[in-house]
């Protein structure tokens, strides 16, 4: 089954896609700051990723190649053009980089940089564009070795000449947009579309007066390397106090063996009601009785100087409990995966409830 995922990075207004098929996923333009959501994503849907792909070097992001790369042994593909080092795979015109039984193939696309390359599915049903065309719209020449009359060539002559319902994909948007088509942005870009010229389109972006991106003198050179940082990576975002898991819904979970052998060491805050807490299920010794309702009422009696592991029957009111908590300031908090529904069933020891 063909999978295709768009998710956004609200820092940088980055969208990066997952695409798989058969078990094995691509992901296009991954976002450093991002790798724990997007292996998260990967996890929840059993999928195996076999390469990342930036669409060039980016000037307002780091990319996560290099940290998915050390993290799932992922091949990194990047333009020859790009000048970067690092890459596993450097690929040119018309080169293919497959997953499952599917591929995408490189257009060179340049304009915005010199590397610039957009994606396009084998059925030429969808494009992945970066910079090069975004929707309404396109990125700047003004910099790494842009080029107004050569970004105008390829739009028109490699993404224009595509079939009119193929669904454009962008680097980025700003407004809340997603997807375009081909159809679409040969009729409605303001820029590009229409009966706008070559020298109409230079004339424009020549005259943008844009500053330079904020993070340009750090994104740029980490790029270059494929997102590898200068220095061995400092002490790591990831919890240390047991060992979690980060869910694509954004919560960190402990499952519940890592939890028995925890005792005593971590606050359980079960959040169920209060009849629930001595009902057919019971609850986990030592755990303190705060149901969500009361929790932000209450929150002062816990110690945030110590972990917080939360519970309820499926998990679904505690990961609502860690949201909160997280939102407090608790440093160190996650949610029991699978509840006491999973807590019972694997055996572990409950006061109350039915024997």
């Amino acid at each position: 089954m063909f999978v295709l995922r768009q998710l956004f990075d609200p820092t940088s207004s980055t969208y990066t896609y997952l695409l798989a098929d058969s078990g094995q996923a691509v992901l296009i333009d991954p976002v450093f700051e991002q790798t724990a959501r997007d292996s998260a994503l990967l996890r929840e849907l059993g999928l195996q990723l076999v390469a990342t792909l930036d669409t060039h070097v980016h000037a307002d992001h780091v990319t996560g190649a290099w940290l998915h790369r050390q993290r799932s042994g992922s091949r990194i593909v990047l333009s020859k053009a790009a000048g970067a080092v690092g890459a596993d795979t450097l690929v040119a015109a018309g080169d293919t980089v497959g997953f499952g039984t599917r591929h995408l193939q490189a257009r060179a696309t340049p304009g915005h940089t010199l590397g610039c390359t957009s994606w396009v599915l084998d059925d030429l049903s969808m494009a992945f564009t970066g910079d090069t065309l975004l929707i309404r719209g396109c990125g700047r020449t003004d910099f790494q070795q842009g080029n107004a009359s050569e970004l105008y060539r390829s739009v028109h002559e490699q993404l224009f000449t595509l079939p009119a319902q193929c669904l454009l994909y962008p680097g980025h948007d700003y407004r809340g947009l997603t997807v375009s088509s081909v159809a679409e942005e040969r009729i409605y870009n303001p820029r590009l579309g229409g009966s706008a010229s070559e020298a109409d389109f230079a004339g424009y972006m020549n005259h943008l007066g844009l500053p330079h991106p904020k993070l340009i003198d750090v994104a740029v050179p980490a790029n270059l390397r494929c997102g590898e940082p200068l220095q061995a990576v400092g002490p790591s975002v990831e919890p240390t106090w047991a060992p979690l898991t980060f869910t694509f819904g954004g919560i960190w979970e402990i499952a519940p063996d890592s939890l028995a052998e925890l005792a005593g060491r971590v606050q359980v805050v079960d959040v169920r009601e209060a009849a629930e807490f001595t009902d057919t299920l019971g609850h986990i010794p030592g755990a303190l009785l705060l149901p969500l309702a009361e929790l932000d009422a209450r929150k002062r009696e816990l110690q945030r100087e110590r972990p917080v592991v939360t519970v309820c029957r499926s998990g679904a009111r505690s990961a609502q409990a860690c949201v909160l908590l997280t939102r407090a300031g608790f440093p160190q908090v996650a949610n029991l995966a699978g509840g006491m529904l999973r807590w019972r069933a694997q055996g572990h020891d409950v006061d109350g409830g039915d024997s």
